[in-house]
C-alpha cells in the first residue's frame, strides 16, 4: 500500500474546523494546491488578506487563482470597486447620466406641483387640525394667530446708559408684553376630552396616485403617534389609511397598536386580515400569537410561534414568548393534576372573608390572569400603558420625577431625597377581577371605595398576592382621614386615574383648610400632587397656580418648580419656563430633563428674540446653599455602592484587557525581532493579568526553547495542555523541550499526537524521523551494559529423550522442528515462537497463535517483544490464518497493541515491515464478516499504522 493511502487512512477521522483559526502550516503553496475544499480555501484567503500571519502578495494571488479554478463565482473573489466619478467615465456616459438626472428632477417638480393644487388639501384646510399631542386645545386654521395690521412700535425709548438701565423695570415690561399677546392672540378652542378624528376619508374624487400618497401620509401619522405612545391616535390614523387603500403594513401596525391598548379582539381581526392578504406573514403570526397568549389559547399561540421560528430561527421575541407559553402550559397542567379539573365558582357576599375570594382567584390564575382584560376593550390605563400622553415632555430623571409625593413627611428635604412610595401602591384584588371581566372603566373609584369597607389595604398589581399597601399609613402631620385621602390619591395617580386622584387631593386640601392644621410642608405636597394631576390632564394653567402656591409654602421645592416649568413650556411661555428650569438646576444639577429642556428652549429663544434673547429674560432667582441638594454630602445607598463597584470592575477589566493586548503585541514584536528575553518578560506580565490564556503559555514556551531553557518550556506546555488538551502547538513545543532534555520517548509520543491531529505538519514528520534515530542509538548504546545470561548448549543423539513427542496433540513438527502448541507460561511461549522464527516457519507460528487465546497474547509477549517478533507474527497471521479464521486474526490484533512497550517497538519497525502490516489491515478490511465491520478494522489500523 502506498504512503498516500496510509496518510488517507490516518486522516480518515479528522475533520476541518470552519469556525476555528487556520493553522500556520496550511498557509503553504503545496497545501493550497492540493486542497479541494472551497470553503476552507476561502478561509485561508481571508486569513492571508487580514495580514495576521504576515503579508504574502504572491501567495495571495496563488490562492485566488486556485480558488477561481475551484469556484469562479466565489464571494471571496469579489473586490470593492471605487465610486464612479466624472473622471472615471467617458464624456458620452457622463452626459447621458446628467440628462437623466435633469429629466428626473423636472418630472419630480411637476408631480409635486400637481399634488399641491389638488382639492384634497384645500378641503383639509377647512377642517379643524388635530391638537398638539399632549394638549387639549387647538386653533382653527381659518383664524390667524397674528393680525394683519402691523404692531405699532413702542414709543418708550430704550435706556442709553447704566443709570437708566437700573431704573428699567423688567417685570412691568414683561407684563405689558403678555397683555399685548393676550389681546392680539385669538381665543383657543378648548376640547374637553380627546379630539374626535374621523376614521373614514372620502376619496371618491381622488386618483390612484393621490390615494396612495394620502394613505402613506396617514400611515406615517400613525407611526408618529405610536412612537409617542399615543396608541389610540395611532389606531385612528391607521384606520384612515386603511379606508383609503388596504395594505399589509397598515393592518400590521394597527394590530400592534391594538395590542398595546389590550384590545385583543380587534388585534386578532387585523392579524387575520393580514394573513388573508399575505399568507405566512411573520409579523401577523407573531402578533396573533401574542393575542392568543393573552386570550388563553396557548395551543394556537404555540403553533404560530413555531411557524415563525421555522422561517426565522434567530427571532428572539418569538423564542422568549414560546418559552413563556410552554412554561404556563406546564404550570396549568400541574395545577390540574394537583387540584383536579373541576372548578367551583360561588357568589359570595361582600362581608365574607376576603381570603376565600383570594384563594378562588388564585385557582383560576392559570387560565386568566386577573390583570389582563379578556372579555371587553375597556381597561384601567396605567401611566406606562398610556405613554404619559397627558404631558408632552419627558419625565425628569433622578430626583425630579413627575409623580406625586407619597412619602411620610418628616421633613421637607426628606421628600426630595427619597423616592415616593407611591410606586408601591397598586390596584386592589377586587378591582383587578373587575378589569379581567371588562367592567372596569377609567375614571371610576370603585377600587378605592371598595377598599374603604374592607381592611384598608390594597394589593399591588403585578406583585405578590401577599404584598399589601396600607392606605391608612400616616402622612406627616396630617390627621388619619386626610392621610387616607392622600394615599388614595397617590394610588389612583399610580394607576393612571388622574381625574379621581385630582378629586382626592382637592378633598384633602379642603379638609386641611377646614381643620386649621399648621403644617406647610404637607400642604405643599398636596398642592404639588394636584398640580401633577393637572399636568397629566393637560390643564397647564391650574397646574401653574398650584405649583406657585406650593412654592409660596416651601420656596425652592424641586418638584413644583419642575412641574411649573413644564406647564410654562406647554403654554409656550418659554422665558418663564427657562427661569424655572435654571432654578431647578441650581437646586439639583443631576436632573437630566431640566438640562434637555434648557437646551431646547435656548434654541427657541434664539430663533425668536435673536442674539439679545438673554436681555429679555426675567431675573433668575439665586438659590441658597441650604437648598442646593447636589452640594449636600449624602451617604450613598447600597444600590449606588453596588453600581459603583460594578462600574469600577468593568473599568478595571477593560483596562486590563487593553494592557493585556498591548503587552501581547509587544511580546509578539520582540519574537519577530528575535529578542526572546524581552518577549519573555512581556508574556510573563500577560499571564499576571490573564493566567488562563493558553496562547500566552505556548508563546512563552517558544521563548524558553529559543533560550534553551527546556525544563521551563515543558512546564509552560503542560500548563497550556491543562487549559486546552488538544492544543497542537503545545504538543509540538513540549516535544522540542523533551528533545532538548534527551527524553526521546516522550518527544516521540508528543510528535505522534501532533501528526494524529494534523498529518500534514511536515516539521513534525521530520522531527519524528530524527527522534526515532536518536532513540535507536540510545537503546543500542544502552544494551551492552546489561548483564547477559550464560546458556549451555549441548548436542544430543536422536535416540535420547526429546521434550516433545512427534504424534502428541500438544506439539507440532514441520521441517525438522518441534514446538509446544499449548504453552503454560510466557517462557514456554517464547521458546516456541523463537523456534518457529529462527527457522522462518510461519505455518508453525500460525498454529501456535491459533492454539493461544488472544487475551493471553500480550502477557506472553511482554518480556520479549521486539520489531522482528511483531513482523513475524503479522506474516503468520496474513499468510495462514486470515483466510481460515479472519475473526481470530482481528482478535489477536485487537489485543496485541495492549502489550507493554508496544508503542516503542512500533516506532522501530522498518519501512518494509510497515508495508506488510498495512497490507494485512487492507485485506482484513476487505473481508465480509458479521462479527466486525470495516469501520472497526480502520479504527484498529490507526493504532498500528
Amino acid at each position: 500500500m502506498s504512503e498516500d493511502a496510509v496518510l488517507s487512512l490516518q486522516s480518515h477521522s479528522t475533520t476541518v474546523d470552519y469556525r476555528g483559526k487556520v493553522p500556520v502550516e496550511h498557509l503553504d503553496y503545496d497545501y493550497i494546491e492540493k486542497c479541494k475544499d472551497v470553503r476552507y480555501i476561502e478561509m485561508i484567503l481571508r486569513t492571508l488578506r487580514s495580514g495576521e500571519e504576515g503579508i504574502y502578495p504572491h501567495l495571495i494571488k496563488f490562492c485566488e487563482s486556485h480558488l477561481e479554478k475551484l469556484d469562479p463565482k466565489s464571494r471571496a473573489l469579489r473586490k470593492e470597486m471605487p465610486v464612479a466619478t466624472a473622471a472615471s467615465l467617458s464624456k458620452d456616459e457622463w452626459s447621458q447620466i446628467e440628462d437623466e438626472l435633469k429629466r428626473w428632477q423636472e418630472e419630480t417638480k411637476k408631480t409635486e406641483t400637481t399634488l399641491k393644487h389638488q382639492s384634497v388639501f384645500d378641503d383639509l384646510v377647512k377642517e379643524n387640525m388635530p391638537p398638539v399631542r399632549g394638549s387639549n386645545c387647538f386653533v382653527p386654521l381659518s383664524q390667524k394667530t397674528v393680525p394683519q395690521e402691523r404692531k405699532k412700535p413702542s414709543k418708550c425709548a430704550l435706556p442709553r446708559d447704566y443709570r437708566e438701565w437700573d431704573k428699567f423695570d423688567v417685570e412691568k415690561e414683561c407684563e405689558k408684553i403678555e397683555e399685548d399677546v393676550d389681546k392680539t392672540d385669538p381665543p383657543a378652542i378648548i376640547n374637553s376630552g380627546h379630539p374626535k378624528i374621523n376614521t373614514q376619508v372620502d376619496t371618491s374624487s381622488l386618483s390612484q396616485q393621490e390615494k396612495l400618497f394620502l394613505a402613506n401620509r396617514e400611515k406615517d401619522k400613525g407611526n408618529e403617534a405610536f412612537r409617542a405612545k399615543d396608541y389610540e391616535e395611532a389606531v385612528t390614523y391607521y384606520s384612515r389609511s386603511l379606508s383609503i387603500i388596504t395594505s399589509v403594513a397598515a393592518y400590521n401596525n394597527r394590530a400592534q397598536a391594538e395590542i398595546k391598548l389590550e384590545h385583543w379582539h380587534n388585534a386578532l381581526k387585523d392579524c387575520l386580515s393580514v394573513i388573508e392578504l399575505e399568507p405566512g406573514n411573520l409579523k401577523a403570526l407573531l402578533h396573533r400569537a401574542v393575542v392568543y397568549n393573552q386570550m388563553g389559547n396557548f395551543h394556537m399561540a404555540t403553533e404560530d410561534l413555531r411557524t415563525v421560528l421555522r422561517e426565522e430561527p434567530q427571532n428572539t421575541a418569538a423564542t422568549q414568548l414560546l418559552s413563556q407559553i410552554e412554561k404556563k402550559m406546564e404550570e396549568c397542567q400541574q395545577e390540574k393534576q394537583r387540584k383536579g379539573k373541576k372548578i367551583l365558582i360561588q357568589e359570595i357576599e361582600e362581608a365574607d372573608n376576603q381570603t376565600d375570594s383570594d384563594n378562588k382567584a388564585h385557582k383560576t390564575a392559570c387560565l386568566v390572569q386577573p390583570s389582563q382584560p379578556v372579555g371587553g376593550e375597556e381597561r384601567s390605563a396605567t401611566p406606562v400603558e398610556r405613554g404619559d400622553m397627558g404631558n408632552a415632555h419627558k419625565k425628569p430623571h433622578g430626583r425630579g420625577d413627575g409623580g406625586p409625593h407619597a412619602e411620610s413627611n418628616s421633613s421637607h428635604h426628606e421628600h426630595r431625597r427619597n423616592r415616593g412610595t407611591s410606586d408601591k401602591y397598586k390596584v386592589p384584588q377586587d378591582s383587578k377581577e373587575k378589569i379581567a371581566n371588562g367592567s372596569s372603566k377609567r375614571g371610576s373609584t370603585a377600587s378605592v371605595q371598595g377598599d374603604q369597607s374592607g381592611s384598608g389595604k390594597a394589593t399591588p398589581v403585578g406583585g405578590n398576592a401577599g404584598e399589601t399597601v396600607n392606605l391608612d399609613a400616616p402622612c406627616g402631620a396630617l390627621p388619619p382621614p386626610l392621610s387616607r385621602l392622600k394615599n388614595e390619591g397617590n394610588l389612583l395617580f399610580k394607576n393612571g386615574q388622574f381625574a379621581d386622584a385630582l378629586e382626592k387631593y382637592s378633598q384633602a386640601i379642603q379638609g386641611y383648610t377646614d381643620s386649621g392644621i399648621d403644617s406647610p410642608e404637607d400642604l405643599c405636597i398636596l398642592y404639588s400632587n394636584r398640580a401633577a394631576c393637572y399636568l397629566k390632564d393637560g390643564n397647564s394653567q391650574d397646574c401653574i397656580q398650584d405649583c406657585t402656591r406650593a412654592l409660596e409654602l416651601q420656596p425652592f421645592s424641586l418638584k413644583p418648580l419642575l412641574r411649573r416649568a413644564m406647564a410654562y413650556e406647554s403654554l409656550e411661555r418659554y422665558r418663564k419656563a427657562y427661569v424655572d428650569y435654571k432654578t431647578v438646576l441650581q437646586i439639583d444639577v443631576s436632573v437630566q430633563a431640566a438640562h434637555d429642556s434648557v437646551n431646547r428652549i435656548t434654541r427657541l429663544l434664539i430663533e425668536q428674540d435673536g442674539a439679545e434673547w438673554r436681555e429679555k429674560l426675567p431675573e433668575i432667582p439665586l438659590v441658597p446653599l441650604s437648598a442646593q441638594q447636589h452640594r449636600r454630602e449624602e451617604p450613598p445607598s447600597a444600590e449606588v455602592l453596588q453600581a459603583r463597584a460594578e462600574k469600577a470592575a468593568r473599568d478595571a477589566e477593560r483596562k486590563a484587557e487593553v494592557r493585556f493586548s498591548a503587552l501581547k503585541q509587544e511580546g509578539n514584536d520582540f519574537v519577530k525581532k528575535n529578542q526572546y528575553q524581552d518577549a519573555l518578560g512581556k508574556y510573563t506580565e500577560c499571564l499576571k493579568l490573564k493566567p488562563e490564556e493558553c496562547a500566552i503559555y505556548t508563546n512563552r514556551a517558544l521563548c524558553y526553547l529559543k533560550l534553551e531553557r527546556f525544563a521551563e518550556a515543558k512546564q509552560d506546555c503542560d500548563a497550556a495542555l491543562k487549559l486546552e488538551p488538544t492544543n497542537k502547538k503545545a504538543f509540538y513545543r513540549r516535544a522540542m523541550a523533551n528533545k532538548g532534555l534527551k527524553d526521546y520517548l516522550a518527544c516521540s509520543s508528543d510528535l505522534q499526537e501532533v501528526l494524529q491531529q494534523d498529518p500534514n505538519v511536515q516539521e513534525a514528520e521530520k522531527e519524528l524521523e530524527e527522534v526515532t534515530k536518536l532513540l535507536r542509538q540510545s537503546l543500542a548504546s544502552a544494551s551492552p551494559n546489561k548483564p547477559r545470561k550464560t546458556v549451555p548448549i549441548t548436542e544430543v543423539e536422536d535416540d535420547e529423550n526429546v521434550t516433545a513427542v512427534p504424534n502428541s496433540k500438544n506439539s507440532c513438527k514441520g521441517e525438522d522442528i518441534s514446538i509446544n502448541l499449548q504453552p503454560a507460561s510466557a517462557y514456554e511461549f517464547g521458546q516456541s515462537l523463537n523456534t518457529a522464527r529462527s527457522s522462518g516457519n510461519t505455518v508453525a507460528c500460525a498454529e501456535l497463535l491459533a492454539s493461544t487465546a488472544p487475551e493471553m497474547l500480550p502477557q506472553f509477549l511482554s518480556t520479549q517483544l521486539d520489531g522482528h517478533t511483531i513482523s513475524f507474527i503479522m506474516q503468520a497471521l496474513h499468510s495462514h490464518l486470515l483466510e481460515k479464521d479472519p475473526y481470530l486474526v482481528y482478535q489477536h490484533l485487537n489485543h496485541l497493541h495492549t502489550a507493554d512497550r508496544f508503542s516503542v517497538v512500533l516506532m522501530l519497525l522498518e519501512k518494509d515491515e510497515r508495508h506488510h502490516m498495512t497490507q494485512l489491515f487492507e485485506h482484513l478490511s476487505a473481508v465480509q464478516s458479521t462479527q466486525f465491520t470495516k469501520n472497526d478494522v480502520q479504527n484498529l489500523a490507526n493504532k498500528y499504522i
